[in-house]
């Protein structure tokens, strides 16, 4: 008997072998960025953060043309009004690696300035 798919199918396990796990009520692709996630609430917590935004959209643009969007993991803005964004990884896939080279070169004209990049594996 063959079986057949449907549109609303899925994926019940990682091409990586990443595990999902909810922190929060937020789902996240897997247990490293949930719990990158917790660290960065305790840092809010404390005092160190003023606001953490997960998934955070960045347009690369090239000769002011689009030519991907980006989702970093989490833009982070600290009490001092220092921006970082983390970007959390178990395996470097050659499309990540493509657009975070894009992104680190384009950095002057896609982020803020003194931002830092910050890569957690």
């Amino acid at each position: 008997m063959k079986k057949i798919f449907s549109k609303y199918s899925f994926r019940t396990k990682s091409k990586y072998g990443n595990k999902s796990k909810i922190y929060n009520g937020r789902s996240y692709d897997s247990i490293r960025e949930a719990n990158h996630a917790e660290e960065l609430d305790w840092r809010k917590r404390a005092g160190e953060i003023r606001e953490i935004i997960p998934q955070y959209k960045i347009d690369i643009r090239i000769n002011g043309r689009h030519w991907r969007n980006y989702f970093i993991d989490f833009k982070v803005i600290a009490t001092d009004g220092s921006i970082s964004y983390h970007e959390v990884k178990g395996f470097e896939t050659e499309v990540w690696k493509m657009k975070f080279d894009a992104l680190e070169i384009l950095r002057d004209e896609l982020l803020e300035p003194g931002s830092e990049l910050i890569i957690i594996k």
